[in-house]
């Protein structure tokens, strides 16, 4: 078995096909209605705090799931009904197709326990993923934190004219915050374990935007 640091690794790279490129964590939609770059630190705070939480949660709470042999249907309810905006569900679900399509071609007997869902969502086919590969809740609940800080931070560079290593900074700065994640979702098991909590703004920026007709991200 390989070493689950190595796999988190691979899943944490950017240059993964599975659409992460399209993503900018909302940051498109929210500089276009009055957000700065001197926001951008504290909007990534803001993030941990809320939606990615949730996300983090799910996939964590999937982990075990599929590690007790139980179906995920009511983990994708429990999901849903904590992210309120329409067009952050539609997004998750997308990269969640294409994440699955990678688990298919490369580890395609960690598929099975999501054949029963016509169309999970990322957190969700994460967590089931990470179950069959051997990583630990707080790995997971790392992944995702960390992948959404580098979501939003390589989205700003492409949105702003920005120094990289000020960029590289914010990352750094909010690892404080992405084990304060951890240590908040990690011990997760069932679906009523997943963090209810949201940034009612932020959801009305990912509604603003998927209206939007020019934009060079998705979401």
């Amino acid at each position: 078995m390989t070493h689950p640091e190595l796999v988190l690794l691979l899943l944490a790279d950017a240059r993964l096909p599975v659409g992460g490129h399209t993503q900018s964590g909302t940051l498109e939609g929210a500089l276009a209605h009055g957000l700065s770059a001197a926001d951008v630190p504290g909007y990534l705070r803001t993030r941990l705090l809320s939606s990615t939480r949730v996300e983090a949660g799910t996939a964590v709470v999937a982990r075990a799931t599929v590690e007790r042999h139980g179906s995920l249907d009511q983990v994708e309810r429990a999901w849903a009904a904590r992210t309120v905006s329409p067009a952050l569900r539609e997004a998750s679900r997308v990269q969640g197709h294409a994440l699955l399509r990678l688990v298919r071609r490369t580890w395609p007997d960690l598929a099975r326990p999501l054949d029963d869902l016509p169309r999970p969502s990322r957190s969700t086919v994460l967590g089931a993923l990470c179950a069959g590969l051997g990583l630990g809740a707080a790995s997971v609940a790392r992944l995702v934190a960390y992948d959404d800080v580098q979501t939003v931070c390589a989205a700003a560079l492409k949105l702003m004219p920005l120094d990289p290593v000020t960029v590289a900074g914010w990352a750094a700065e909010s690892l404080t915050g992405i084990a304060d994640l951890e240590a908040a979702v990690s011990w997760a098991e069932l679906p009523t374990d997943i963090p209810a909590c949201s940034a009612p703004q932020i959801e009305a920026w990912a509604q603003a935007h998927a209206a939007s007709t020019r934009r060079l991200f998705r979401a």
